[in-house]
């Protein structure tokens, strides 16, 4: 008894600390694919060959340049500092921890993990993930800022007629693209 006892209230007392930033008010800041690769390797090997991880490399000059011809843009032109192009292009831009500049935050350039799982500042604590804690539950995770389940909202953010790649009447096909561009999808091991 005295150990399920002790149990609860090590529980209790991790996530006290943990929602601390959520109960302040505070949103949780981006870590980076980096701090992912960790435990998912094989979801990050293939991300990092994705479109989405090489998407910031797109803004420079003389990247993909007949898609910006098309689209009307400079082809020459650098947009590694544009913001209308940062949001799509990068990770957490203009959100507390995401994407500022190259120099300062070179871990968040291209679309990261944390544009669709949501910024892991809060479940990466150690408390909830880790090595050592192999009963965490998705459910506690989803509590403290992981999304848990990826939706068309989420991808329309970027995927949208704003886009200067695509026409008016485009319309972002979720179905057929959900499991396309980002990684490939591997059997995760936490508890239910």
């Amino acid at each position: 008894m005295k150990t399920f006892v002790r149990r609860v209230l090590w529980i209790a007392a991790a996530l006290v600390v943990a929602a601390a930033p959520l109960l302040q008010g505070a949103e949780p800041s981006f870590v980076g694919a980096r701090k992912c690769k960790a435990c998912h390797l094989k979801e990050f090997n293939s991300w990092s060959e994705s479109r989405m991880a090489k998407s910031f490399d797109l803004l420079k000059p003389g990247a993909d340049a007949a898609a910006k011809k098309k689209a009307k843009l400079d082809p020459n032109k650098d947009y590694t500092k544009d913001a209308t192009c940062l949001a799509c292009h990068t990770t957490g831009y203009g959100k507390p921890g995401g994407f500022v500049d190259i120099a300062t935050t070179p871990d968040l350039a291209g679309v990261g993990c944390e544009m669709c799982h949501g910024p892991g500042g809060t479940y990466l604590q150690k408390e909830y993930m880790s090595l050592q804690n192999k009963e965490f539950k998705k459910a506690s995770l989803v509590g403290v800022g992981l999304v848990g389940q990826i939706t068309k909202g989420q991808c329309a953010g970027c995927h949208n007629v704003k886009s200067p790649f695509v026409g008016k009447d485009y319309v972002f096909d979720f179905e057929a693209r959900k499991t396309k561009g980002t990684h490939e999808k591997f059997p995760l091991k936490y508890a239910h």
